[in-house]
């Protein structure tokens, strides 16, 4: 009961710095991050990469945002640049997804730690900064419909799974996870992508329900990733910031990797429509 009280106290700050972050352009880009940073160690620290050098580059990545799509928008060049890093950050993704089902450990030489930790980890942070910041006016409830979805397909998979579980979905690297719990949370995640579009006066029915599937699979594909990280490196959690949780990373895992995706249909929608 302790620890039950204990996880759902975390849980609750966790999702009350975030929620309350994104009333504000700002404060939204300061707690996205040190989310990102906390995250960046965690994950460093899984891979066994000691260097210093993705800090730097996530600095530098993250400040080159901040200054050229929030306060000098109308630059030349910053859409380009946005443009090929979701083409790279999507291609890594894919590998990604390529060593999940292929491989029985994701292969980690040197220049593919920094590959990863560069248009993995840190550009799916910055690929929230740009849901957030949607054709660079603050757009907070688009990154929260994002969230909102993650956290009912997550709570769904778990109910669902647990009660009427049967066949296992990837035993080899989650055990937990069943065919049964992912269908119950891509089912209520579609469900609720009906309220988020009536409730935030973002985007249309059809495009919630689009972006309820996508963050539905590719965030439990992301979900899966990182746990295949975590089972090479024979550890539980990816840390211990969050009592009852873990690490930050186990919790931001789905969104950081459906991130890159989101972004890419939104940008399509806009040209669409």
């Amino acid at each position: 009961m302790k620890e039950l009280i204990i996880r759902a106290l975390s849980g609750a700050v966790y999702v009350l710095l975030l929620i309350g972050s994104l009333f504000a352009q700002e404060t939204s880009i300061i707690l996205i991050g040190i989310f990102g940073c906390i995250s960046l160690a965690e994950f460093s620290k899984l891979i066994k990469l000691k260097s210093v050098i993705p800090y730097f580059i996530y600095v530098i990545l993250f400040t080159g945002y901040w200054y050229f799509c929030i306060h000098n928008s109308t630059s030349t060049g910053s859409g380009e640049v946005i443009q090929i890093l979701l083409v790279v950050t999507i291609f890594v993704n894919l590998i990604l997804i390529k060593d999940l089902f292929t491989a029985k450990k994701i292969p980690l030489f040197e220049s593919k730690r920094y590959i990863v930790t560069t248009f993995y980890l840190t550009s799916g942070f910055l690929f929230m900064l740009l849901i957030s910041n949607f054709n660079s006016q603050f757009t907070p409830l688009l990154l929260l419909g994002s969230f909102i979805l993650v956290w009912i397909n997550d709570s769904a998979a778990y109910i669902v799974g647990k009660n009427f579980g049967r066949q296992k979905l990837f035993p080899s690297i989650s055990p937990k996870k069943t065919v049964e719990g992912f269908l119950g949370g891509l089912f209520f995640a579609c469900i609720s992508s009906y309220f988020i579009a009536n409730y935030t006066d973002t985007l249309n029915f059809n495009s919630w329900l689009i972006l309820a599937i996508i963050v539905s699979v590719l965030g439990t594909i992301g979900d899966l990733i990182e746990s295949k990280f975590k089972r090479q490196a024979d550890v539980k959690d990816s840390g211990v910031i969050m009592p009852g949780h873990g690490g930050l990373l186990d919790r931001l895992d789905s969104i950081i990797f459906a991130a890159p995706f989101i972004y890419l249909f939104l940008r399509i929608s806009s040209h669409v429509s």
